[in-house]
């Protein structure tokens, strides 16, 4: 009896657990991407690795771009972290963005796209749009005309440059390695980093 009642729960289980499936997918998603780049990952393959089937992935998803996209920590966290007084929107920025990098730059999908946007992938430097976009509507909805910032006829140049300027430090600091970036401690990196975004989105 005690055999054959785990087995008849285990399915009643998984079908109720949807918001467990979804976790489960996006961290095999994380972990394949940045193990294999996103080109040469594909859905079967994180769908094994977390343990479900290939159509319950594509249910949750649609497609592996959505997966990804859902899979990157700052672009998954976005809201959250910009949520508050726009006056202090760039400190939240530079301390989220520096603190998950330092914790696991090494397994980061954003820093696996960086490495395939530079052998010419077509398929990333697309995500790396696609993000920015994302990004741009959450701090369209933070930086409202009221706050002192620069004319929100602008704001889309604006965010693109906070885009430009966090690929860069990623890339100088967590690909190629590059000084002062390189040896900088995450304080110090977290406080010039919030300067300069403070001087792009607030002006």
């Amino acid at each position: 009896m005690s055999h054959t009642e785990p087995t008849g729960e285990q399915p009643r289980r998984r079908r109720r657990d949807p918001e467990g499936h979804r976790a489960a997918i996006i961290e095999a998603a994380r972990h394949a991407f940045a193990e294999r780049g996103y080109a040469c990952t594909t859905l079967r393959e994180i769908a094994r690795r977390a343990g479900v089937t290939h159509g319950l992935i594509t249910r949750h998803f649609s497609s592996k771009e959505r997966l990804f996209l859902a899979a990157v920590p700052g672009n998954r966290d976005l809201e959250r972290v910009a949520a508050g007084d726009p006056e202090t929107l760039p400190d939240r920025i530079a301390h989220a963005f520096v603190r998950r990098l330092e914790t696991d730059a090494g397994s980061d999908p954003l820093i696996t796209l960086l490495r395939s946007a530079a052998s010419d992938d077509c398929a990333a430097a697309h995500l790396l749009v696609a993000m920015q976009e994302h990004s741009s509507a959450v701090y369209r909805s933070v930086l409202s005309p009221g706050a002192s910032a620069a004319p929100d006829g602008d704001l889309d140049t604006r965010v693109a440059l906070v885009g430009a300027q966090m690929i860069g430090v990623a890339f100088s600091r967590y690909i190629a390695r590059t000084e002062p970036l390189a040896s900088m401690t995450p304080d110090q990196l977290t406080e010039h980093l919030t300067r300069t975004l403070r001087h792009i989105l607030l002006g």
